[in-house]
C-alpha cells in the first residue's frame, strides 16, 4: 500500500487530514497524520511518528508531506522512517497544501511513484495563484 503521511507544526497536518477525509472519503487507512504541537518535546513527537507509522511494512511505500522543508516535524519524521529502514521506499516533499495532498491521495495508486511526484509538484505549483476580486463599489462609481 502507498501511504500519505502528513506532518506539521501545530494542527496543520491533522486539519489537512480532516479536509482530505471530507474530499476523498472518511476512514481511509492510507492517510496518516501527526503534528508537533506547541511545547511538545522532540522525543514525544518522534514517538508519535513511530506510533503513526507502526503498521507500515517493508512492502509499503510512503509519500511524506511536511509543512516546511527543513522543519523539525519533517526532519524528525524522516529520521524515524530511516530508523525503520523505510527511507528507500519514501518520497519526502516539503511545502504541502490541500491540492497537493488531495491529488496524492486520489492518484497514488494509478501511477508509478516517480511520475506521481513529478505530476504533484507541477500541479501544486500551478494551483498557487493570486486571485483578483473586483471591488463592487468601485464598479458602481464608474
Amino acid at each position: 500500500m502507498k501511504y500519505v503521511l502528513l506532518v506539521s507544526h501545530g494542527m496543520m497536518a491533522p486539519g489537512l487530514h480532516n479536509a482530505l477525509a471530507m474530499l476523498a472519503g472518511e476512514g481511509r487507512e492510507d492517510i496518516l497524520s501527526t503534528s508537533l504541537e506547541n511545547g511538545m518535546s522532540s522525543t514525544v513527537y518522534a514517538e508519535n511518528v513511530r506510533n503513526c507509522i507502526s503498521k507500515i511494512t517493508d512492502d509499503d511505500e510512503i509519500l511524506l508531506f511536511g509543512d516546511l522543508v527543513g522543519g523539525s516535524p519533517l526532519t524528525t519524521a524522516t529520521n524515524v522512517i530511516a530508523e525503520k529502514n523505510l527511507l528507500g521506499k519514501t518520497v519526502v516533499i516539503g511545502g504541502m497544501n490541500l491540492p497537493l495532498a488531495l491529488s496524492a491521495v486520489l492518484m497514488k495508486d494509478t501511477m508509478e511513484t516517480k511520475e506521481l511526484v513529478e505530476m504533484l509538484i507541477s500541479e501544486a505549483r500551478e494551483e498557487l495563484k493570486e486571485f483578483h476580486v473586483a471591488d463592487s463599489e468601485a464598479e458602481d462609481e464608474i
